[in-house]
């Protein structure tokens, strides 16, 4: 159940709120419609309600605001706008990425999958989807965690007649499971199709919140659909008609050849038509929007034959998605105000019928408020007739979920990192680079031999290595903005320890293979192209390993920090190169003189210190890195990687404290 108490939206300059003192309730069991048309204050009440968007107000689900759950995805399934994913991330690649940051079992990929009828699509990419694929992998992913809830703004706009009867087909059989649904839409005809309950918006405002009965009842006004060739001159008798006979109709003239006729019913429509001899291609009644002009929703794209707001999309599901419709059930008082929606197909076929042939099966009813008061006798029916069909098949529930693990960021991190090739054609482009550079600085000469195995010049700043290890440390995190799928149920990227720890871990193993695939590639090539006097291993070796491996695990470290910080892998990057450039000259002002010269008696120091023997001769390792910190680059990167970690763990506790 969800209670909605109070929305209220911020205002901005001197504009009023978007949202103000919105309160409602979505009943567990049921599917719970939020009305409106553009601009009402849908999408931002469902911002309010998941805490993405600040204002005043609280929203609990079963009883707990969504901050105080401890895992909102287990509890609230979220589709807000298309899919956030990587365009090159295939849809079982990205699912089984989701289901590790969930902490639920891989195989739960599959089981969603061939619920929603991608399996033959999970090694499809993401970019190459259609609408309702699309839609139909943000239900998947909605539904991963087997949560009580589901948010959905807007999870038919743009899709076809038949992609909608199945997505709400699976609304309701989530519904009929006990679970809770709330949706938006601008469509007041879908609302008192598939909705229990419709609360609507206007203008930030509650304006009414009812049973879809009441709903139809009170808010949707009958009409006469009417296609004629001559709609003009129809549109002229009939309104001429009504006002000799002082009776209230409302004439409009639709796109094309269409006329919508409110205040009539359909013999009289068809009696006028057939005194003055006027062909009509389609004679129907006709129940769902809010009047004339209304404008609330998209019109739709095919031809809209007889529709009753009653009529269950899961009837349609459960007939295998075939657009066949079922007749109405005529309630016991609707008199014989009953109307049998008909097939595109069919209003085809019979489009040259004559306007007699056309009121054959339609009898006459008394006025348009007995057709309102059928469409409420109906529209009350709806969930009991929705029970009586087979619904479409849900997920199996996780009846055992693992307890919490700390390899579960870690899982998460890897499979993001391998999902795409970008860090393969990275480190492959800094292997070609480094190689490449390494020949040429080899053919000048007077360049050291530690510099040529790095393909570094002494002209660069940083060698290409370790910009592709700063560059591949600032994707790690800068993608997660850029394609948030985390933030899917809770609008910014989580700054966890956790997930820091695991993209530090990910972002040090490969600075570390990428370290020995340069030096590998780069000796490889020089000793192919020169010989083996430029392949020989330097007598400090150990020192230049170390000092090696630290630029570039601290120039990874840096593009990580850098990018969770400032939410940008140019930035991350940016912060990579800033290094050697900015904070290098800075850092050899205050590291010139003595201080340098010291750092060789440190480990001896340190001993006397603390009066132990190092064991395995660790001294010598200590002494390395010392070195490498005192020198000027390794002590710029040690200082900013202290400076960004700061700045990361500050951020991360004052978003607590909020």
């Amino acid at each position: 159940m969800i209670q909605a108490i109070g929305l209220t939206s911020d205002p901005r300059k001197e504009l009023p709120p978007a949202v103000d003192d919105v309160s409602f309730e979505a009943h567990a069991g049921r599917v719970t419609a939020l009305l409106g048309a553009s601009g009402a204050g849908k999408t931002t009440v469902l911002r309010l309600m998941l805490e993405l968007q600040r204002g005043r107000g609280i929203t609990y689900f079963r009883g707990r605001p969504l901050h105080r759950i401890a895992h909102p995805s287990r509890e609230v399934g979220v589709l807000l706008g298309d899919l956030p994913g990587h365009p090159a991330r295939t849809v079982r690649g990205y699912l089984r990425m989701l289901c590790a940051a969930a902490g639920v079992p891989a195989r739960r990929a599959d089981e969603v999958l061939e619920v929603v009828g991608l399996v033959s699509l999970r090694e499809e990419r993401l970019g190459t989807l259609s609408r309702g694929m699309d839609r139909r992998l943000g239900l998947a992913c909605a539904l991963l965690a087997d949560p009580h809830t589901l948010v959905l703004d807007g999870p038919a706009e743009g899709l076809s007649g038949r992609e909608s009867r199945w997505l709400h087909g699976m609304l309701r059989a989530h519904a009929a499971q006990g679970g809770t649904v709330l949706l938006t839409t601008a469509d007041p005809k879908e609302a008192a199709r598939t909705a229990d309950r419709v609360v609507t918006l206007q203008r930030g405002r509650l304006v009414a919140d009812q049973d879809a009965a009441d709903f139809a009842r009170t808010r949707l006004r009958p009409r006469v659909a009417v296609r004629t060739p001559h709609a003009s001159r129809f549109a002229s008798l009939l309104t001429k008609e009504a006002r000799t006979a002082h009776r209230s109709v409302e004439v409009v003239r639709e796109s094309g050849n269409r006329l919508s006729v409110y205040g009539s019913t359909c013999a009289d429509v068809g009696e006028t038509a057939f005194r003055h001899g006027i062909l009509v291609h389609q004679l129907a009644d006709e129940i769902g929007d809010m009047g004339p002009g209304a404008g609330v929703g998209p019109r739709p794209t095919e031809p809209r034959t007889g529709e009753v707001p009653h009529t269950s999309d899961v009837e349609l599901a459960a007939a295998g998605g075939r657009g066949r419709r079922t007749t109405a059930p005529q309630a016991p008082d609707a008199g014989s105000a009953t109307v049998t929606a008909q097939e595109p197909s069919a209003t085809a076929s019979s489009a040259s019928a004559e306007v007699p042939q056309a009121r054959a099966g339609v009898p006459r009813p008394a006025d348009a408020a007995t057709a309102g008061s059928s469409a409420q006798a109906a529209a009350s029916s709806r969930p009991s007739a929705s029970a009586a069909v087979a619904l479409p098949d849900l997920p199996p529930p996780i009846s055992v979920r693992p307890t919490p693990s700390p390899l579960r960021p870690l899982r998460y991190e890897l499979r993001r990192a391998l999902g795409v090739g970008t860090s393969f054609v990275t480190g492959a482009a800094v292997l070609v680079v480094s190689a490449l550079t390494a020949v040429l600085l080899a053919r000048v000469g007077h360049t050291p031999q530690a510099r040529l195995m790095a393909g570094w010049p002494q002209q660069f700043p940083l060698p290409p290595a370790a910009l592709g290890a700063g560059l591949l440390g600032a994707i790690a995190f800068g993608d997660e903005f850029r394609h948030p799928a985390l933030a899917a149920d809770r609008g910014t990227v989580p700054r966890r320890l956790g997930l820091l720890a695991a993209k530090l871990l990910v972002a040090t193993v490969t600075a570390l293979v990428l370290a020995v695939l340069t030096v590998g590639c780069d000796t490889e090539v020089l000793y192919l192209v020169y010989g083996p006097e430029l392949a020989e291993v330097p007598a400090d070796w150990l020192s230049l390993s170390v000092s090696w491996i630290g630029l570039m695990v601290g120039c990874a470290w840096a593009g990580v920090l850098a990018a969770g910080l400032f939410r940008s892998t140019t930035a991350g990057l940016a912060a990579v190169v800033a290094v050697p450039i900015v904070v290098v000259p800075l850092v050899q002002k205050v590291l010139e003189g003595p201080s340098v010269r010291t750092a060789a008696g440190f480990p001896l120091r340190v001993r006397e210190l603390l009066l132990s023997q190092w064991p395995f001769g660790g001294e010598r390792y200590l002494e390395a890195v010392a070195r490498v910190v005192a020198q000027p680059v390794g002590g710029a990167l040690t200082l900013s990687l202290t400076a960004l970690l700061c700045a990361y763990l500050l951020t991360t506790l004052r978003g607590r404290v909020r």
